[in-house]
């Protein structure tokens, strides 16, 4: 298996300051360097980075894909974690009150891929999954 290696994604945000605050503070990511227009962050040992985007005219509407007997947002994105790290990100969420867009749960209960599950946004409405497996083997089970 290869050596697994820090992923690097960069993402829109409406207000830099209000999503500096939500990646420091509710996900507790350090931050890096950082500019007037972007802020880079660790983000779980990969490297986030936000850019300041001026918000659109209009309304944005999330686009979701069915799974499971839930309504997924396109695009997400996160980080699969320890199963102990996501239950502590878990209580840490909703100890700030975050609302979510589809709650912590099972997904694929009894099935190939079982996994621990949560969707929010951030402040700029970027879609966010963390999720956990008991077993790790089933990452990519079919």
């Amino acid at each position: 298996m290869n050596k697994l290696t820090p992923f690097h994604i960069a993402i829109p945000v409406y207000d830099l300051e209000e999503a500096r605050k939500f990646y420091r503070e509710v996900l507790a990511c350090s931050e890096g360097r950082s500019d007037e227009l972007w802020t880079d962050f660790n983000l779980y040992g990969h490297q986030l980075v936000i850019h300041l985007k001026p918000r659109p005219a209009g309304e944005i509407k999330t686009h979701v894909s069915p799974v499971d007997g839930h309504d997924v947002p396109v695009p997400h994105y996160g980080v699969v974690l320890e199963w102990e790290e996501w239950q502590a990100l878990e209580a840490r969420l909703r100890a700030q009150h975050i609302q979510f867009m589809i709650e912590p749960g099972i997904r694929f209960k009894g099935k190939p891929g079982e996994q621990a599950t949560m969707f929010f946004l951030d402040p700029s409405g970027n879609a966010l999954e963390f999720k956990a497996f008991k077993d790790m083997g089933q990452l990519f089970a079919k």
